[in-house]
């Protein structure tokens, strides 16, 4: 996809596959949403990495801000998506 992207007729055509297709809607979807999870739990370790939230409450906390912070992010990317 990324080779096709950088000829015009390639980033026509996958332009359209995304505007048309709702499986590739989702898929898109479902890996922004991927992505984005791993991110906010990659910040959350980085932080207890330095001491921020090791205790049982400060990391049931972190955990729930992720997940809370993710579904929120999955709501946004599915708005933009579609």
């Amino acid at each position: 996809m990324l080779q096709k992207s950088f000829d015009s007729a390639g980033y026509a055509e996958l332009h359209a596959m995304f505007t048309e297709s709702f499986l590739w809607q989702f898929i898109l979807w479902a890996i922004l949403t991927s992505v984005v999870y791993h991110v906010f739990a990659g910040v959350r370790h980085l932080l207890m990495d330095m001491g921020i939230g090791e205790t049982l409450k400060g990391g049931r906390v972190s955990a729930w801000s992720v997940i809370i912070l993710s579904a929120i992010s999955a709501v946004l990317l599915g708005v933009w998506v579609w």
